[in-house]
């Protein structure tokens, strides 16, 4: 029984691709900004040998790793959560997702609230923290949606849960997500409940995704036509749209997912476990926060070394991630970035894997390891 984890610190990018000019984001380095805040402790990761890894030797090679370890390059045109997904999983995007600099067209919006029976508040890119005390007690009084957008393909609609109910929420976002198709088929149509806390208006952790579904045969639909299960934790099936799952497991938090994933380790099953930890991108690459950032990997590395404990002699687990989010980059929005590749399991042989250019070489390697 061949069981494979494979776990996305979403938006640990480790140094600018080579036309991360074209995306304003020569220079980005998320792993980099990290140790430069001097708290980095991250011993696991480096055993494995993150540290060996081309450009990351800032972090001190060790000398026998403990993994197969390299870095990866995209192919995809993009830097969002949904494009490198579906690249990791084998789908190459050549098109990018359409973004709304100035705001939805007035034709979207109108239809938007014709069906949800809301008006619309801002419509403009914004940080997702800043709309809700910009336009929180406006929509608190009139009921009104407050939607925004970002750098990403993303239609985000944010709303007090006292006025919106989280699940009212959801099947606005469910008609929205059956709106914006064709040439306004963004990537993720997101849910962004919020509260009252303190006096202050602070978002909850009942976000929700509504991708759109992959746009061919992802390495998880092989997995799963072939009778084995696909585990998927945290957003990963938002992520492909319920496509190829077997088994969904919703997560609030990056301590939640690696609970999952511990537990999912004690059973018995054939075939993959896919997890996101999400809140280095949410909570700390999006906010600007280093230090922040900075303790998610420590936290993150910590439970690494008990985790690899709990593998059986022929599991795998792979970490890598699906772009950066240099949290001290200018701005606040996604920068296009090498991802780590780190492979380990008893039959890995530990090397240097180098440079790949693809996030798909994940699932070359996973498909032939399950022998789908």
């Amino acid at each position: 029984m061949k069981r494979v984890f494979l776990i996305v610190l979403d938006s640990f990018g480790i140094g600018a691709l080579p036309d991360a000019d074209r995306y304003g984001d020569s220079g980005a380095n998320t792993l980099k900004s990290c140790f430069n805040t001097g708290k980095v402790n991250i011993p696991n990761m480096l055993k494995m040998g993150l540290g060996n890894i081309e450009g990351n030797s800032f972090l001190g090679p060790v000398s026998s790793p403990e993994s197969a370890y390299g870095k990866l390059s995209e192919l995809s045109v993009g830097k969002d959560t949904t494009t490198g997904h579906w690249e990791i999983a084998g789908l190459i995007s050549d098109t990018p997702f359409p973004t709304y600099p100035c705001g939805f067209p007035k034709v979207i919006l109108e239809e938007f609230s014709k069906q949800t029976g809301r008006g619309v508040l801002c419509n403009k890119t914004y940080s997702g923290t800043e709309v809700i005390k910009d336009y929180g007690e406006e929509h608190i009084k009139t009921g009104k949606l407050i939607v925004y957008t970002s750098a990403d393909s993303v239609f985000q609609i944010a709303a007090h849960e006292e006025t919106v109910p989280v699940e009212t929420l959801y099947e606005y976002c469910k008609i929205a997500r059956k709106i914006l198709t064709g040439k306004h088929a963004v990537g993720r149509v997101i849910a962004r409940p919020f509260i009252t806390k303190n006096g202050n208006f602070v978002r909850t952790s009942n976000r929700h995704d509504f991708s759109l579904e992959p746009t061919g045969e992802t390495m998880l639909d092989k997995i799963k036509n072939k009778g084995k299960s696909v585990l998927a934790v945290g957003k990963i099936s938002d992520i492909f749209a319920g496509k190829g799952i077997t088994e969904t497991f919703f997560t609030h938090s990056n301590d939640e997912g690696m609970r999952f994933t511990e537990k999912i380790a004690t059973r018995e099953f054939n075939g993959l476990c896919f997890t996101n930890l999400v809140d280095f991108d949410t909570l700390y690459g999006h906010r600007n926060d280093a230090v922040g950032y900075t303790n998610a990997l420590n936290q993150f590395d910590e439970w690494l070394g008990t985790f690899k404990n709990k593998l059986k002699n022929d599991d795998i687990l792979i970490i890598t991630s699906d772009h950066g989010c240099d949290p001290t980059f200018v701005g606040t929005d996604h920068t296009r970035e090498y991802t780590p590749l780190l492979i380990y399991g008893n039959s890995i042989e530990p090397k240097d894997l180098g440079v790949n250019e693809g996030f798909d070489f994940i699932s070359k390697f996973i498909c032939k390891y399950l022998n789908v």
